[in-house]
């Protein structure tokens, strides 16, 4: 059964986030620390009393509200999606699925240059946000993957594509090997490509330094990732209890996978925190990476991508092309990890273009 949702979190939980912030306990900070021991206190003071006295959360909610949001549940775990239909009623549908630390918010500027020629859903990940928490273990990316599937199917859609970035890539990628007689295309804006070891592949210069960079990414994984990948639940404590703590390892995300020619503004990225914090997610959003096995997804349908000049790592295609059938690739000079929110007219854009002219469907 799919239900009708509306967002409207107790006001008690809002008068409660103000009042942790207020009794925030502060670290100290060494001299001209800068970023060289992680989030600088300043900015973070800055951050938190925006997010006391001036972030208003109603308003963001009641806006968030025009949009058409829903329930289901499938396999056991409550499912939030919101489900925007096109004025083209013969139009194609596409998933859009957002990654960490993001949540639905991530599509809010690419609705409606999208949904000009596609029905759009766009879910929240099983232990994120309004989709969570969840209960049990198994919720990897193959099986959100197969969730989608049975919610496309519940929605009606006989035929499909599938968007993503992040952990989106990979459920997104993952939904085209779990049901490829339905699904027409995955494109993806975030597309790891490992080393291959006698690969006998010749590679440019830039794509050599993109795989060096990758090779220095996989020696020193990021102590977020690490922890997250293997005591989620023990991080998970700090950041349901602190909302500064759970402010500090949002932000830093934001501030250093962003292009700073295209920044998100600290009102966007407060209700994505706001919507972790209001939800309790943190742990249950952080499973994912545990649960979450490292390794490539196998896709048999065909693949677009786009690379974005300032994300994590920047794919590099002859060793995409061993893995996916790559119908379509295109390189921007800006633009960083959340490519939906700092440059939502060329992700549109480049979706529009993979989707109605290097594909083929019925």
């Amino acid at each position: 059964m799919i239900e009708p949702f509306r967002i409207d979190v107790p006001q008690a939980d809002l008068d409660d986030l103000v009042d942790r912030l207020s009794r925030t306990r502060w670290p100290d900070e060494v001299v001209d620390a800068g970023w060289d021991y992680g989030f600088p206190l300043a900015r973070l003071k800055e951050l938190a009393e925006h997010w006391r006295t001036g972030y208003d959360w109603r308003a963001h909610e009641a806006e968030l509200n025009r949009l058409p949001h829903f329930t289901t549940e499938i396999d056991g775990q409550n499912i939030h999606f919101v489900h925007v239909r096109s004025a083209k009623t013969d139009a194609l549908a596409l998933i859009l699925t957002h990654g960490w630390p993001g949540s639905f918010l991530e599509f809010l500027d690419v609705i409606e240059p999208l949904s000009r020629d596609f029905h759009l859903v766009i879910p929240s990940i099983p232990g994120f946000g309004f989709s969570g928490p969840t209960r049990e273990r198994g919720w990897d990316i193959v099986r959100v993957a197969r969730a989608w599937a049975e919610l496309m199917r519940r929605l009606g859609y006989e035929r499909y594509g599938a968007q993503g970035g992040d952990f989106g890539s990979g459920i997104s990628l993952a939904l085209g090997a779990a049901a490829p007689e339905r699904v027409v295309g995955v494109h993806v804006n975030y597309l790891p490509t490992r080393p291959v070891p006698d690969a006998g592949i010749e590679l440019s210069e830039t794509d050599q330094a993109r795989l060096d960079k990758i090779r220095q990414l996989m020696a020193n994984r990021p102590p977020y990732q690490a922890l997250q990948a293997t005591t989620p639940q023990t991080i998970g404590y700090a950041l349901t209890d602190s909302p500064v703590g759970q402010l500090a390892w949002i932000a830093e995300r934001f501030a250093q996978w962003t292009d700073p020619r295209s920044p998100i503004s600290d009102e966007r990225m407060l209700t994505g925190i706001s919507l972790y914090w209001l939800t309790a997610t943190a742990a249950s959003s952080a499973r994912l990476s545990r649960e979450t096995p490292r390794g490539t997804a196998p896709c048999p349908v065909p693949v677009g991508v786009a690379v974005f000049a300032h994300d994590i790592t920047q794919s590099v295609r002859p060793l995409a092309e061993q893995l996916y059938d790559i119908r379509h690739w295109s390189e921007f000079d800006r633009g960083g990890h959340f490519a939906a929110m700092e440059v939502p007219e060329l992700l549109a854009e480049d979706v529009r273009d993979f989707f109605l002219n290097h594909i083929e469907y019925d």
